[in-house]
């Protein structure tokens, strides 16, 4: 059986109303705007409110996805969430979600793989889509990120931010998704996790009072990595099919720290201007960045039909990849 062609027919995002700015944090911990600004490009972030999980993130975003493409919620047939911040750890978000947006004919499952978490959904529902195992699927990237930061500790509270995005798969007649490169290197992990909450420490007094339910990383050595691997598996994946940066329209890196952004577009030799950026008002949102992106990419005029899209990510793990597509609308 022949492969389907499979693009991104629609996307939407969501982020919560409250903004947090560097100079509300620089009131509850030793920081300043200025700090904040230089060493990571970010101005302000969104927190969601006490009791809203990622599934109320993301059903809004969901919503208007099926709006713009005049579909209703019973069109779609798989839902993969991609997230570390899951509603609870069973059910999976994605069961959550089904529910709430009424899509009573799909099936799904959460994905987490960090900050790689949309890239690697993306990939898989367009597997789904290209083998005919789905129709329309909704792959979502949705964190709350606001829940696992420890607000006490400057090097890593001032760099999260909430929010969701959601992309819709479909058969298209023409462009869409091209290829992609995925790789993990467990090594890393000891550089960005979290100890506590899952089977080998679980939550006790002890981890909450210790503070081990909150993410933990080696800002350095992340960096390093994050700046190499973005670089290299992008440039890897454009050889491969004769691609060159003249051909790019735009590139969506993760949006986790503006030096590595920078960095990394520095080493695949690109103009300012095909760069896409949101850092600096949503902070890093994880699995969120990539499809908010693209949404502000559309308003914006940068991405339209045809245009050649190269994404790049990097995250805990460590998990790390690049996807091409041709823009399908």
């Amino acid at each position: 059986m022949t492969a389907k062609r499979v693009g991104i027919t629609a996307v939407a995002s969501y982020f919560p109303e409250n903004i947090v700015t560097n100079d509300d944090l620089a009131k509850i911990m030793d920081t300043s705007d200025e700090w904040i600004r230089t060493r990571t490009g970010i101005t302000q972030r969104h927190h969601a409110a006490p009791g809203v999980g990622a599934s109320d993130l993301a059903l809004p975003a969901a919503q208007e996805v099926l709006e713009k493409r005049g579909l209703a919620p019973t069109d779609i047939d798989c839902i993969i969430v991609a997230t570390v911040t899951p509603d609870m750890l069973f059910p999976a978000t994605a069961c959550l979600l089904q529910h709430k947006l009424g899509a009573t004919n799909a099936w799904g499952f959460d994905l987490s793989a960090a900050c790689s978490s949309f890239l690697y959904a993306l990939s898989t529902g367009q597997a789904l889509v290209a083998a005919g195992r789905s129709k329309r699927c909704l792959v979502v990237g949705v964190d709350v990120m606001s829940r696992i930061i420890n607000m006490e500790d400057r090097t890593t509270a001032v760099l999260f931010g909430d929010g969701a995005g959601v992309a819709l798969l479909e058969e298209v007649d023409s462009g869409g998704w091209i290829d992609c490169e995925l790789h993990i290197d467990g090594a890393g992990g000891q550089n960005l996790y979290m100890p506590a909450g899952g089977s080998v420490k679980p939550a006790t007094a002890e981890t909450v009072a210790n503070k081990e339910h909150y993410v933990h990383q080696n800002g350095r050595e992340v960096f390093k990595s994050a700046v190499r691997e973005m670089a290299a598996v992008s440039v890897s994946l454009m050889e491969k099919h004769g691609y060159t940066k003249e051909d790019l329209a735009l590139f969506i890196p993760h949006q986790a720290n503006i030096r590595i952004i920078e960095s990394a577009a520095n080493r695949l030799n690109l103009p300012e201007e095909t760069v896409m950026l949101n850092i600096d008002r949503r902070a890093n949102t994880t699995s969120a960045t990539l499809p908010s992106c693209m949404v502000e990419a559309v308003e914006q005029g940068r991405l339209k039909k045809g245009d050649l899209l190269l994404l790049a990510t990097f995250g805990a793990g460590y998990t790390w990849g690049s996807a091409l597509l041709e823009w399908s609308f």
